[in-house]
């Protein structure tokens, strides 16, 4: 079981398109501070726009600050209320993967 990945799910109303663009700056902010290789050696994120859905994996260090950069600039840019965060055991299938 991999206590490490929490799922996003976004509101009806939410812009998906500025969510994924949330994710894509914390992934890039990641970078800033571990480096472009270690983020694309450790990183593993997914977005599913039908699902209104991110998953991002948190089971190393780079991952865990994507989570909490993403948290951070989710609840700043859409409110507390937009969205619901949860642990996971497992990624959800079928995702549509970006980096």
């Amino acid at each position: 079981m991999n206590r490490g990945t929490y799922r996003y799910r976004f509101e009806r109303g939410v812009p998906l398109r500025d969510v994924r663009e949330s994710l894509l700056l914390a992934v890039m902010a990641a970078e800033c501070l571990h480096g472009e290789s270690r983020v694309r050696l450790d990183a593993s994120y997914r977005f599913n726009r039908d699902r209104r859905v991110c998953v991002i994996d948190a089971s190393s260090d780079v991952g865990r600050d994507i989570n909490r950069l993403f948290t951070g600039l989710a609840i700043k840019e859409f409110g507390k209320d937009a969205f619901q965060v949860e642990r996971v055991e497992s990624e959800p299938q079928a995702e549509e993967v970006i980096r």
